[in-house]
């Protein structure tokens, strides 16, 4: 019987078992220049590289961004090659694997097309699978606060499961050195993309989180999965951070010490953590050392990357004034224009009158206008803004002026002066807090 090799993850879950408060951080995003400025952050610190896509984003038919999970190993390890990381450093990801793309299909069919979502991801190399059927699927009865049953989401994912590992069987086939998938349970997260309604927020209980672990560990046996459930690392739990428009609640370790205390019980599991965007620095160390050993970050990413696109359109817009020799991007402009048209990824998010709404769609924290970034037109405004900034080079009194940090480190002589190594510095500074946080310390 083949024995399976310890995956990475597994190995920083034994770490934080003996005490040692190291973890990684998984960066949720589709965009290149926020895997670039994770390559760097990775490549720089020598630690792992995880790269997540969720079911909404990748899929068997293309999901949001057009990749499938073969497309969208092809696009990163492009990336991971140009940049010469090494790809047994990376690991991809799976977030929110499941039917939620589905949910308004009958229940069989939808979980049908989760089955075949899940087998794609592990046949494409993806070893960190998060497993979700917490959704109610249509003909599903609710139970409490119009939740699906506990018992039926534990049989769903283990269905998933089963799946998965029938991927893995195949692909040990062409790849018999092919490391085995390591999963993800649990599904009790902030309302994805944050939220404004912080009273509702709640630290996972221990006694739902000792239910998760159990429901999940019978349904696993039950389908024959034993091996499969020595590999679950991690348990997605709230362990109190969330984010809304304009508005941060901030990690309370104190709020958090009862189900940290809960976690000591099991070896081989550490917390998953969603929505850690924007927490302090000190906070996502906290996290780390009361056993959140995986932080998740997306929308703050992007978040920064446009706050960097649009501080050189401000550049743009001051070298551009009197030129009649090139045509502004309009970016910002563009960007909106696009959001209008198609309001499907905001509208039921961003609330309030005109103004507030057109507030939101530019700055608010939830950062909705991550999914427009490939819009064909808002592309072709970005590259202008490239092309435009690279024809007329931006002077470093402009640098100073919206891009202090980059403006120093240009002095310095540790960044080119690029556009599009502003942006992905930008976003690589913004990296480091989840970096120093993930790196080994020293437990309190």
């Amino acid at each position: 019987m083949k024995v399976d090799k310890l995956h990475p993850l597994q190995n920083i879950v034994q770490l934080q078992k003996k005490g040692v408060p190291t973890g990684v951080y998984s960066i949720c995003s589709a965009h290149r220049y926020v895997i670039q400025a994770g390559i760097r952050q990775a490549a720089e610190n020598k630690s792992l590289l995880v790269i997540e896509a969720t079911s909404n984003q990748v899929n068997q038919f293309g999901g949001y961004t057009g990749m499938t999970p073969l497309g969208f190993r092809e696009f990163v390890n492009k990336l991971v090659g140009e940049f010469g990381f090494p790809k047994d450093k990376l690991i991809l990801g799976g977030d929110h694997l499941g039917p939620n793309p589905w949910k308004n299909e009958p229940a069989l069919q939808a979980m049908d097309k989760a089955r075949v979502l899940v087998k794609q991801y592990v046949l494409a190399g993806f070893t960190k699978i998060h497993l979700d059927a917490s959704m109610l699927l249509g003909g599903d009865l609710a139970v409490d606060h119009g939740q699906l049953p506990p018992e039926m989401v534990a049989e769903r994912a283990a269905v998933l499961c089963k799946a998965a590992e029938e991927g893995y069987e195949e692909l040990l086939q062409v790849n018999p050195g092919a490391t085995a998938p390591v999963y993800i349970i649990g599904t009790e997260v902030p309302v994805p993309g944050g939220t404004e309604h912080e009273e509702t927020l709640r630290v996972t209980r221990v006694e739902d989180f000792r239910e998760t672990v159990e429901l999940s560990r019978q349904a696993f046996l039950a389908h024959g999965l034993s091996r499969a459930w020595e590999r679950v690392v991690g348990v997605v739990i709230q362990p109190g951070v969330e984010f809304g428009d304009h508005s941060i609640h901030e990690y309370d370790r104190a709020e958090a010490q009862e189900i940290s205390e809960a976690l000591q019980e099991y070896d081989r599991l550490a917390f998953e953590g969603h929505s850690t965007d924007y927490q302090r620095a000190d906070s996502l160390k906290e996290m780390v050392e009361d056993g959140v050993a995986i932080l998740k970050v997306g929308p703050a990413l992007t978040f920064v990357m446009r706050e960097a696109i649009f501080l050189l359109q401000y550049m743009e817009n001051e070298l551009l004034a009197y030129s009649q020799d090139l045509q502004a991007s309009n970016v910002m402009e563009v960007l909106d224009t696009a959001m209008l048209q198609d309001n499907q990824h905001w509208v039921r998010y961003y609330h309030g009158s005109a103004h507030d709404q057109s507030f939101a769609r530019k700055y608010s924290m939830s950062d909705r206008s991550r999914y427009y970034w490939t819009d064909p037109k808002v592309d072709d405004a970005v590259r202008r803004l490239i092309r435009n900034l690279r024809t007329v080079g931006i002077p470093l009194v402009l640098l100073s002026q919206f891009m202090p940090v980059q403006y120093w480190k240009i002095r310095n002589g540790q960044l080119k002066n690029d556009p599009e190594e502003l942006i992905i510095d930008r976003v690589f500074e913004f990296m480091a807090d989840y970096q120093n946080a993930t790196s080994v310390g020293t437990m309190r």
